[in-house]
């Protein structure tokens, strides 16, 4: 019963983030994305919260999502040189593979909306906290050591995630002209960005295979000496 009311928030939360992003820019012209970003935040902050009630998780899952947090920011502030080649992604999956779906989902978007005050904010930080935010979610799916210890579906994870972010940005690329969507204009968006789109990849696939097994090491002693988080 628990598990069927998770998963109904779930799907209700990643809904309405995506109302919200598709709103502010059709209705806002872009213009309020701060607001757009808080707004956001703050739902895809709900499903972990309500996580402790469902699954009785503790403090322990806290500080480690905010180290991981952290670690993406810090890790996209020192490979700001390599434009596009950042562990940001990698370190998202990870975090999913370990921490659980709403974990990662949460990992994922807050980290897009603490880098960017470095970077700069915009109207792309909502897609980019969704994408993040919901590679995060779906490498929570996959619980599965037998599966995640696989380099073969690391590389296939890696590919799709490269895929996702490129595709999910260019549908704000598109927007963004006019606040309008027009197919023939994103299918013209998409084969420009394929050079970007592979050095997503290629980071994904480096930086994952990478830090994996080292981080994955961490994550499994913690969880031995602390029990569940």
């Amino acid at each position: 019963m628990k598990k069927n009311k998770i998963i109904i928030t779930d799907i209700i939360i990643i809904a309405g983030i995506i109302f919200i992003i598709f709103a502010g820019v059709k209705f806002l012209n872009d213009r309020s994305y701060t607001m757009i970003s808080a707004a956001a935040a703050v739902l895809s902050c709900i499903p972990f919260y309500l996580s402790y009630d469902m699954k009785d998780k503790g403090v322990m899952d806290i500080v480690l999502v905010s180290v991981m947090i952290s670690l993406i920011v810090a890790g996209r502030f020192v490979f700001a040189v390599t434009p596009f080649f950042k562990p940001v992604t990698a370190l998202v999956i990870i975090t999913g593979f370990y921490l659980g779906k709403e974990s990662g989902f949460v990992t994922g978007s807050i980290s897009a909306l603490i880098s960017n005050m470095m970077f700069g904010q915009g109207p792309w930080t909502p897609f980019q906290m969704f994408v993040w935010g919901i590679t995060g979610f779906i490498a929570g799916l996959f619980a599965d050591r037998k599966i995640t210890d696989s380099k073969v579906f690391l590389v296939i994870y890696s590919v799709l995630a490269g895929v996702l972010f490129s595709m999910s940005m260019d549908v704000w690329t598109v927007i963004s002209i006019d606040g309008k969507f027009d197919i023939d204009r994103y299918k013209a968006a998409l084969i420009t960005s394929v050079p970007v789109m592979i050095i997503y990849i290629v980071s994904d696939i480096v930086f994952l295979i990478a830090l994996k097994k080292s981080m994955g090491k961490r994550f499994v002693r913690i969880k031995n000496k602390y029990g569940s988080y």
